[in-house]
């Protein structure tokens, strides 16, 4: 049966708001350690920048692959088969291990690359002693990612709120103590934020663990740990990497964005690192939106209710839209109102930096809107199971249209810092365009093709 228009939106946003609230607690940890490490002045705060990036790249293409656990476990708990939920989330465990321990090498090795792309050596070398100690927590992340997959998949989210509400208020205290030596700790500066990093990501680990035994024993997911199970991990991959190849995609032309900053000066760095945190916080609404999105619209292919497709989609694509515009106007409007949450504002060793930020938020204003329509389509067609081709989408608009714009702009023309933010709303925008037109000339068709292809015994019924 078709839902009403109403009906949809308040079916959208009840699920809506507690991913929000999650993905608005998974950036926070991020978010904090900026804030505090502008406390600290210019060249750690450009040092973070480079070095979270990294981080935070490889743990994004990482989780992408392990989030394949969360289908694999909703439909084995939906037919309930017990004993497949709680195999592929062991089997998650073992390629979290997988992919941790290569992570671990790259993130502490990757000085020379940043020195061979011409980074400034001061900087890199607070970026390294960042590197080196948050890196140790990089495989206990991708393990308490794999676990929150299979709650989610089970649909038992409210441990991770409260694991994840828990981590940020601990990385608030431990930055305190090991960037500042407070309680006769040392005083470690940069690497302090790191090795914080780490004790949360271990911290939260062995609490998902404790909830895992305490809420779901019956599952025996930590059973039959000694040797993996090839056929499940191939599904795992099979279904996870069109997934995060997006996600890398995107998050890569970022992440080259921030590079290539760095190639300007420190002051232009440290005013990218103010400006796109800013952004990634803005983004969390909609990209919760997003999953929600896909979830309503998974329901209504479920249902075989093609019209309730494209309602779910067009009020999920529509409410993304709207939420952006506000933060849109806050970073056009309030520029300086944004920076003084990372540093003072009006103090003159920081008026570099304050003006670099104010005019790279104003071209992240810009892209607010096309950021929300692009995740918020992605979630659409990710709800009818339809990844390979946004991947490819992806890849064309991030590749092959931002990243030679930004380098045209910020290089041959000779803007810098302005041309890298100008390619980066120029990818977004064409990312929103081609998702768009992929949902909405595609979506009928998709849904017929996964009726099609769907037995009575799916869990898609």
């Amino acid at each position: 049966m078709t839902l009403p228009v109403r009906e949809e939106f308040k079916s959208l946003t009840a699920i809506a708001l507690p991913l929000v609230l999650a993905q608005l607690a998974h950036v926070g940890m991020g978010f904090v350690d900026t804030l505090m490490v502008g406390r600290l002045g210019p060249e750690p705060l450009a040092g973070i920048a480079l070095g979270a990036l990294l981080f935070f790249f490889f743990q994004i293409v990482a989780l992408g692959v392990l989030a394949a656990v969360t289908p694999l476990v909703a439909q084995a708990f939906g037919s309930r088969d017990m004993g497949g939920a709680a195999r592929a989330a062991r089997q998650g465990l073992w390629l979290a291990t997988a992919l941790g321990l290569p992570g671990f090498v790259l993130l502490r090795s990757s000085s020379a690359v940043l020195l061979a792309m011409g980074q400034e050596p001061a900087v890199v070398a607070q970026s390294a002693a960042y590197l080196d100690a948050v890196a140790w927590g990089f495989w206990p992340a991708l393990l308490f990612g794999a676990l929150r997959s299979f709650f989610e998949g089970v649909g038992d989210t409210r441990p991770i709120m409260t694991i994840m509400a828990f981590g940020v208020v601990l990385n608030v205290v431990a930055n305190d103590a090991l960037m500042f030596g407070r309680w006769g700790l040392p005083a470690l500066g940069l690497a302090g934020t790191g090795y914080a990093t780490t004790l949360v990501f271990v911290l939260m680990t062995v609490a998902v663990v404790g909830f895992l035994r305490w809420r779901h024993s019956r599952f025996r997911v930590l059973a039959g740990l000694r040797r993996p199970d090839l056929a499940t991990l191939r599904e795992l991959l099979r279904v996870g990497w069109p997934l995060s190849l997006s996600r890398a995609f995107e998050t890569g032309l970022f992440a080259a964005t921030g590079l290539l900053m760095g190639l300007f000066g420190q002051a232009q760095l440290a005013g990218h690192q103010i400006a796109i945190q800013s952004a990634s916080m803005a983004f969390m609404v909609p990209l919760g939106i997003s999953i929600a999105t896909s979830v309503r619209v998974g329901h209504a292919v479920g249902r075989s209710d093609a019209a309730g497709v494209r309602r779910a989609g067009a009020i999920g694509i529509g409410l993304s839209a709207v939420t952006m515009a506000g933060t849109a106007l806050l970073f056009w409007l309030a520029p300086r109102l944004v920076i003084g949450l990372y540093l003072d504002p009006g103090a003159a060793a920081n008026a570099e930096v304050v003006r670099f930020a104010a005019s790279f938020l104003a071209f992240a204003a810009a892209f607010q809107i096309f950021d929300g329509l692009q995740v918020s389509a992605a979630g659409a067609l990710t709800g009818l199971k339809d990844t390979r081709v946004p991947m490819v989408l992806a890849l064309v608009a991030y590749w092959l249209i931002g990243v030679p714009v930004a380098v045209l702009f910020a290089f041959v023309v000779g803007l810098e810092g302005r041309g890298l933010w100008l390619g980066l709303t120029i990818g977004l925008a064409a990312a929103a365009v081609l998702l768009l037109l992929r949902f909405g000339r595609g979506s009928l068709a998709s849904v017929v093709a996964v009726l099609d292809r769907v037995s009575p015994a799916d869990p898609i019924r």
